[in-house]
């Protein structure tokens, strides 16, 4: 048996390559190399990606013009953001029936030639006022005001989904409506109502925004705010505190005041200008309707007035109702002695007070309100609105 063994050991011993340490070497050499290669190509991409963004670093700076006018031998006259007007070749490559008078293009800044056409610009306020996003507000989380849901139906909504009611009378249907009221009855609440009732675009806007500290910038945002609204047609637009540019104009006052004035004569120019709105509706909310001026007022502008004022009994059982659906409520709660006990409270004061007593509750370790957390809060909101009245009435004898 060991001398079959031993000749089996030779024959495997035979049979076997016998080790060679240059063919590991050159193994892991194209295993290297292939890494190696890989690497390069990347830093070749990152090279060219280099040069690419350097080269546009270098290039010079264009200037923005507008195109007032086109000429017969192919040429354009251009106003430029450097101030004159400058008669200018197109280049070859920019397709010139794209071309037309108001288009915005960009200018070579050495021979001032059109090498390229510019998109429409509008301010960073107007474009950021279009509500993408439908409020969830709707007639439904509005209480006491029945009488207003209805006006502003048919002043707004109606034109909107049913012109040919319109038509069919013979009447043209109200350019604008303007809510008044005290604060916090209710008149942004309708706006969102209507935004989510229609299908229109809705744009919102406060007063104070087109207020502008350089000459013609609030006159410019007006322009570009109703232009956006007929690009978007249907469109709804609703200024917020319109008293902030809409107020009387005064003989004497300062610059600032003599440029609100500016604005407010641009408003006034595009909501009964030569241009017919058409499909876009204005909505105006202002709690100062004493101070806004008479020329905003007159029918043609906003053809219907409509105040909210503070909820009646019916209309605080209404809000209350819709507030404490949510709540945990106590079976000492009655609504109806809140509803008397909150006479002279707006609907927001209502809200307030039914938060107040949620919180009352919270910090007595209860899951339930009882009628003892909305007397505390109704003390509470009437404090804080006899303090704002004391210190209105302060600032008004001053």
């Amino acid at each position: 048996m060991s001398k079959n063994t031993d000749n089996a050991e030779k024959k495997d011993a035979k049979t076997k390559t016998p080790y060679n340490p240059w063919k590991e070497i050159a193994i892991r050499a194209e295993s290297e190399r292939r890494y190696m290669e890989n690497e390069l190509i990347k830093l070749q991409k990152e090279v060219q990606q280099l040069y690419s963004e350097l080269k546009k670093l270098k290039s010079p700076p264009l200037i923005i013009g507008e195109v007032i006018d086109i000429m017969s031998d192919d040429r354009v006259v251009v106003k430029s953001t450097t101030g004159p007007n400058f008669v200018v070749q197109v280049a070859n490559f920019v397709d010139r029936s794209k071309i037309l008078i108001g288009t915005r293009v960009s200018l070579n800044r050495d021979s001032l030639s059109v090498i390229g056409i510019l998109g429409p610009s509008k301010d960073p306020i107007i474009s950021e006022a279009e509500i993408i996003e439908k409020p969830q507000i709707t007639y439904k989380d509005i209480g006491g005001l029945e009488i207003q849901i209805n006006e502003i139906k048919e002043a707004v909504e109606l034109p909107l989904t049913k012109p040919e009611l319109f038509r069919k009378v013979g009447i043209d249907p109200p350019t604008g409506v303007l809510l008044i009221g005290l604060p916090g009855t209710g008149k942004t609440l309708l706006a969102q109502a209507v935004a989510h009732e229609t299908k229109a675009v809705f744009i919102r806007l406060v007063g104070s925004e087109l207020v502008q500290k350089y000459i013609g910038e609030g006159g410019r945002l007006v322009r570009e705010l109703f232009a956006l609204a007929k690009d978007k047609a249907p469109s709804i637009i609703f200024i917020d505190e319109l008293d902030a540019i809409g107020a009387k104009r005064l003989d004497s006052g300062t610059s600032a005041d003599r440029e609100v004035q500016r604005t407010l004569m641009q408003l006034l120019a595009e909501l009964d200008g030569f241009d017919v709105l058409k499909d876009v509706r204005i909505i105006g909310a202002s709690n100062r309707p004493d101070i806004l001026d008479k020329a905003l007022l007159r029918p043609g502008r906003f053809d219907r007035i409509i105040e909210v004022p503070l909820p009646s009994y019916e209309g605080r059982l209404e809000i209350l109702n819709i507030h404490l659906r949510r709540m945990n409520l106590l079976k000492d709660v009655e609504i109806e002695e809140l509803a008397q006990k909150t006479e002279g409270l707006s609907g927001a004061d209502l809200k307030a007070i039914c938060t107040e007593a949620g919180m009352f509750a919270i910090r007595e370790n209860q899951f339930s309100v009882s009628k003892n957390n909305f007397d505390q809060a109704i003390v509470k909101v009437k404090k804080s609105e006899n303090i704002s009245h004391i210190k209105e009435t302060g600032a008004m004898f001053a």
